[in-house]
């Protein structure tokens, strides 16, 4: 939802920024990695860096740093590498370029690609709003699309779009109507949010994914699975599934993997860092996830080892550092009420 996350729901803010997501910080977000311009990004915490590949790859990463703009496009062009994006993404771009072919030359682990999730599966939900919502507004879930990526491909694969009736306010505010483009009789035919999220688990076993693939779910921010999932599983008394419990938030990964503050990470700013535009309508869920889809496997295709980066425990929302295991997200289950 975006700038819907941010402009018409300001007042959670501050809730967010206690739950250690960073929401509306200026400070450039922490490393991934200490060394993260030379050391490979791997799932391990420490490694050795005294093999003489890295002082190479440091060297060639100094070379980077002095190119200009335009010696950097002439460059990627001769690689036939993408030449869009600002100056630093350009920068990034090449110098993996550079350290993956060193590190393949010496036999090292190094890629293109998030070499341990099979699939990235992105959702955007789109939620009930007011243009002021009172600080007790419970936002219900009324758009569920998911899109798949495929990390070998790096092509988007498949997509699921749901529409979802609300059950505490069933009335759309005009407000969300104008923002979403969801009509009133649109969620009104809808089903039930443990109709919907059923037809997800099935959607998602039908591909194998956490059976035969390990996958991965990632968010445009920590927002779609700790505050509208959670309130909605709330709402519709089921559990909150298993599946959603752990996620990539590409806001994190961007900001970490280009060294950017988290003000320029918002879905409009990463696209345009990165040299693209929007494709679509701006706040319909599916469109939405499309382009967060879009930015992921540019970020794949740069170099960046997108990892799970947060996750819900016991109600709350917790960082997962880098050092901890790389795990994929579990079978999807059907929901199941709560006790």
């Amino acid at each position: 939802m975006d700038e819907h996350k941010e402009n018409i729901q300001g007042k959670y803010v501050n809730v967010k920024m206690s739950e250690g997501t960073e929401e509306g910080q200026t400070k450039p977000c922490s490393r991934i990695h200490p060394d993260e311009e030379t050391a490979p990004q791997t799932s391990q915490s420490n490694g050795d860096f005294s093999h003489p590949v890295y002082k190479e790859i440091a060297l060639a990463n100094g070379h980077i740093n002095r190119m200009s703009k335009d010696e950097l496009r002439v460059k990627l062009a001769e690689l036939k590498l993408d030449t869009r994006g600002v100056k630093d993404v350009m920068k990034k771009r090449l110098k993996n370029h550079y350290k993956k072919q060193k590190l393949l030359q010496s036999a090292a682990e190094g890629g293109p690609t998030d070499t341990y999730y099979d699939f990235i599966c992105v959702v955007d939900f789109e939620a009930t709003c007011e243009e002021d919502n009172p600080p007790d507004f419970l936002h219900e879930i009324i758009e569920f699309p998911m899109v798949l990526i495929d990390t070998h491909t790096l092509q988007i694969t498949d997509s699921f779009q749901a529409y979802v009736k609300p059950e505490v306010n069933p009335q759309l505010s005009d407000f969300c109507v104008k923002l979403t483009g969801i009509k009133q009789q649109t969620v009104d035919d809808a089903e039930p949010f443990p109709d919907v999220l059923h037809r997800v688990v099935e959607w998602l076993q039908e591909r194998e994914l956490g059976t035969k693939y390990k996958y991965a779910i990632l968010t445009d921010g920590a927002w779609d699975m700790s505050k509208f999932l959670n309130i909605q599983c709330r709402v519709s008394s089921i559990r909150y599934p298993q599946f959603a419990k752990k996620w990539i938030n590409i806001r994190k990964s961007y900001c970490n993997f280009y060294k950017v503050p988290r003000t320029q990470t918002k879905l409009s700013t990463m696209l345009e860092k990165l040299g693209m535009t929007y494709e679509g309508r701006p706040h319909c869920g599916l469109d939405d996830s499309r382009n967060i889809a879009r930015i992921a496997i540019r970020m794949l295709q740069d170099g960046c080892q997108l990892r799970v980066n947060e996750r819900m425990h016991g109600g709350q929302l917790l960082s997962v550092p880098s050092s901890a295991p790389v795990v994929g997200a579990p079978p999807p289950r059907k929901p199941s009420s709560r006790e």
